[in-house]
């Protein structure tokens, strides 16, 4: 899932990249201009745990947008900071550098991170679903792709969507001309200009892209090759801070539940704490794709998927192995179910 883009895995092989964005240590990683100073800590609240977190754009992450926004997190004495970057490439590689505490990130990015030994896990959910091709009047289904312009962006769930896609119709990657692009307003612009053919995106974009081109359509929402309920996004946090401060994580957990809840209950309150300031698009386009990629933080279910997405992250160069379950700690997350047993049991969508 997120502001997802191919800048920065452009610029280094698929096997290599991750040597020079997790190796180490922050004073490896050049920043872009302003954004150090945006990890500075805030004595004004030095009363309160800040943890600094990143995210992407994508209605997956608009758990952690209403928890921001609606400040869920005070009330544990938690302060969520979105330190904001200008592309996919920096959540991932600030992340893996640990220069931030924790990153609503596609499962597969986390992969990359995971594989490549920097110390993180997944601990909840963000968002499921809402992974979608679309493609231009004229082609209906994978065949029709074959020759044709295709957009995504790269070690993303947005190119393993299309990768198993194709793979699953005989087809590959080698059938079609890939375009890597910078971010999911650009993609989505891309597309509506007529300058590619087709396209992997993410809720709301994805909606936007078919209000916006005449006869587009979409070929897959990604439940004809996995089924429904597939993850896209999920909650990671360093490993250190699981271990140091076990409770800031948890009151993160409890305000993605709360979110949850409220995004079930109101959507369209939700949409307007939203729209504009993270997702940049129309509210028509949001309010059509609402319920396309809905929050599900206990995706406990979705463990096995992960990993066996894995197998396509093989092949196409991004690790060396498959994720295990040492990926993975949901203890915490049991932990505030267990406590918030009302809460968890009114959410709609959920594992148990």
């Amino acid at each position: 899932m997120c502001d997802r883009d191919g800048t920065f895995y452009r610029n280094f092989s698929r096997r290599s990249f991750l040597k020079t964005s997790v190796a180490g240590a922050a004073a490896t990683i050049a920043l872009p201009a302003g954004l150090a100073s945006l990890l500075a800590p805030n004595a004004a609240r030095a009363a309160e745990t800040t943890i600094k977190a990143t995210h992407g754009s994508g209605f997956c992450n608009m758990g952690i947008f209403l928890a921001k926004e609606r400040e869920l997190t005070k009330a544990d004495g938690v302060d969520l900071e979105f330190v904001v970057t200008p592309s996919n490439t920096e959540i991932t590689t600030m992340f893996g550098a640990g220069l931030v505490d924790m990153s609503m990130i596609p499962y597969s990015n986390f992969m990359t991170l995971y594989d490549a030994g920097a110390p993180v896990k997944i601990v909840a959910g963000g968002g499921v679903e809402g992974c979608m091709i679309v493609a231009k009047e004229g082609i209906n289904s994978a065949a029709d792709l074959k020759g044709k312009t295709f957009g995504t962006f790269q070690a993303d769930t947005l190119e393993v969507l299309p990768y198993d896609y194709l793979k699953k119709a005989g087809l590959s990657f080698n059938d079609v001309q890939i375009k890597y692009l910078d971010t999911s307003p650009e993609l989505a612009q891309a597309f509506m200009a007529g300058a590619i053919d087709a396209i992997c995106h993410i809720e709301p974009y994805a909606s936007q892209c078919v209000l916006g081109r005449k006869g587009a359509k979409v070929l897959s929402d990604g439940t004809d090759v996995y089924g429904k309920g597939y993850s896209d996004c999920v909650l990671a946090v360093r490993t250190p801070l699981l271990e140091s401060n076990p409770a800031a994580v948890k009151a993160v957990i409890k305000a993605l539940m709360v979110a949850q809840s409220q995004a079930e209950a109101d959507k369209q309150a939700a949409l307007k704490d939203t729209v504009g300031k993270y997702y940049k698009t129309s509210m028509e386009a949001a309010e059509d794709a609402s319920n396309k990629q809905p929050i599900v933080v206990d995706q406990r279910s979705q463990t096995q998927f992960i990993i066996d997405r894995g197998q396509s992250m093989m092949e196409l160069g991004y690790v060396k192995k498959l994720p295990d379950q040492g990926a993975f700690d949901w203890s915490l997350l049991e932990t505030v179910i267990a406590a918030n047993k009302p809460l968890y049991d009114s959410l709609k969508l959920k594992s148990a």
